[in-house]
């Protein structure tokens, strides 16, 4: 298992701590896996506002996205809840 940090704009960010999202649409430059963490950090004007998510990789597909580009299946990590 992996634990990879990413930004996150707050549109999105809002979208995962409500529980609406469920996915990620990354570059697959950090060759995810199936049971990797995500910290989400949210980065808004240029900086991050000390925001986070963390949630656990559950699915990842290609299917039908640009070359190098991966779908991940998401569900909330039961160690960092973020409220």
């Amino acid at each position: 298992m992996t634990v990879h940090k990413l930004k996150i704009l707050p549109e999105f960010f809002v979208k995962k701590i409500c529980l609406k999202k469920s996915f990620e649409i990354r570059k697959n430059d950090r060759d995810y896996k199936v049971g990797d963490t995500l910290v989400l950090q949210e980065f808004k004007n240029g900086t991050y506002t000390g925001r986070e998510y963390w949630e656990d990789v559950v699915y990842i597909t290609d299917y039908l996205q640009k070359d190098g580009v991966v779908v991940l299946g998401t569900r909330p990590n039961e160690r960092e809840y973020p409220f």
